[in-house]
């Protein structure tokens, strides 16, 4: 997959980077954590054709357009037919329907900045989009938070590309497992969350 990530940012540059970013938000299985470090690391070679400040923006604008996709059919189908579709052709893009309602029930909890969040975080960022557009989260609040964590996410991985240079994959290998972690950190306050939640209705 590294190799065909290359190619694409070797041959069609800035929409290149725009375009994998893009499929990146419909497919998970490619990580932006190796699209932007290569892309910033191209951006620090001898000769670049490419620099850095472009290489951030070509990369926002593909993760954002990348988070609408997901946004209008949570919007216009509704949870349910989106959990149907899931289970049907989930396997395609590897989301269940199972993975809608975790990110259904944390943006019910954390409201609009679950989006912000939401984007800093792999495995949940790609999905973020989908509750927001089921509760009908209105288009320039949802636009806003995504570009500003999009934004963060984005420039943190083209600036480490851009500094590590050869060495760039290193921060899809060190990401991965803090992914992991804070994935996990944040099932168990979803988890503590349902159990104080359910303690409380029991005393009332």
């Amino acid at each position: 997959m590294g190799d065909w990530i290359k190619n694409t940012i070797e041959s069609l540059g800035y929409l290149g980077i725009a375009a994998l970013m893009f499929v990146e938000n419909l497919f998970p299985p490619i990580p932006s954590e190796l699209i932007m470090p290569l892309a910033g690391y191209s951006a620090n070679l001898p000769g670049a054709k490419l620099n850095v400040i472009g290489v951030f923006f070509a990369g926002l604008c593909g993760s954002v357009l990348g988070a609408l996709v997901w946004y209008y059919p949570g919007k216009f189908l509704g949870e349910e037919r989106l959990k149907a579709l899931a289970d049907k052709y989930g396997k395609w893009i590897t989301v269940s329907s199972k993975d809608i309602t975790k990110a259904k029930r944390w943006f019910d909890r954390q409201g609009s900045k679950a989006v912000l969040i939401g984007r800093l975080v792999p495995g949940v960022r790609t999905l973020i989009s989908v509750p927001a557009g089921i509760s009908n989260m209105p288009l320039l609040p949802f636009l806003f938070y995504t570009t500003l964590g999009s934004a963060a996410w984005v420039g943190l991985l083209t600036y480490s590309g851009y500094v590590l240079g050869s060495q760039y994959e290193l921060v899809d290998k060190y990401l991965a497992p803090i992914s992991k972690i804070v994935l996990g950190c944040l099932a168990l306050a979803f988890i503590f969350w349902v159990v104080k939640r359910k303690r409380k209705n029991r005393r009332k």
